[in-house]
């Protein structure tokens, strides 16, 4: 059996869902453009550079499920996976995944994304598990905070063997496994797999990738 693993945003996405979610709520006027662009552009760039509080972005990212309804939440999911993101899901990646799907291969995507923006997304691709932050809900709506380990990092190792370790299984137990992403922050869990792939990859992933010989390809 092989396992593999995708990050998704700006891999298996040509963008960034967390991103696009927050600028398409700016867009409805739901939050405040002169206010949350600003921030959320700074938290982007904070990601990129490999400097991210992930505490304090996920106290921005979680606020706003919190102040509304999840039916309502729902509704403009929809919309904004009509407009914002089947448009960024290129055929190379749907291609890809299918190749690994009809394989059997046990497959996931691992984001840092929650998983009210990314589970739609997971589903569109045909992919059968997810491994995201998990906003906390309770008494049917959101709390607007994470609950349990946020899936950044180390913390993607973390959640991924918890996951694996409930389905009886472990790293031993593949014949192979890979994980494909495009960024540096990954680089705990690609050192985990026996087959990382860089995927237009930042510039310090493309760098540990040719030091380390490591496969790297495009999705665009």
């Amino acid at each position: 059996m092989k396992l593999v693993l995708f990050d998704l945003d700006n891999t298996l996405l040509a963008g960034d869902s967390d991103f696009e979610w927050a600028q398409f709520l700016i867009r409805k006027g739901v939050l405040d453009e002169e206010v949350h662009a600003i921030r959320n552009e700074q938290f982007y760039a904070d990601y990129k550079a490999g400097t991210l509080d992930i505490d304090a972005f996920l106290e921005f990212q979680l606020a706003p499920l919190a102040r509304h309804d999840r039916a309502e939440l729902d509704v403009w999911h929809r919309e904004f996976m009509d407009g914002s993101i089947r448009p960024i899901m290129t055929p190379k990646a749907r291609a890809l995944v299918k190749q690994h799907l009809d394989s059997d291969a046990l497959t996931a995507i691992v984001t840092a994304t929650n998983s009210f923006v990314t589970g739609p997304i997971a589903r569109e691709f045909g992919i059968p598990h997810l491994i995201a932050t998990i906003p906390a809900f309770e008494h049917g709506r959101f709390t607007g905070r994470p609950r349990g380990t946020p899936s950044f990092k180390e913390g993607k190792t973390v959640r991924v063997e918890a996951w694996l370790e409930s389905m009886g299984l472990w790293w031993g137990a593949f014949e192979s496994s890979h994980f494909y992403s495009d960024s540096h922050n990954d680089l705990p869990l690609m050192e985990k797999v026996s087959h990382p792939v860089a995927v237009d990859p930042d510039e310090t992933l493309a760098d540990h990738a040719h030091h380390h010989g490591w496969p790297i390809i495009s999705l665009r």
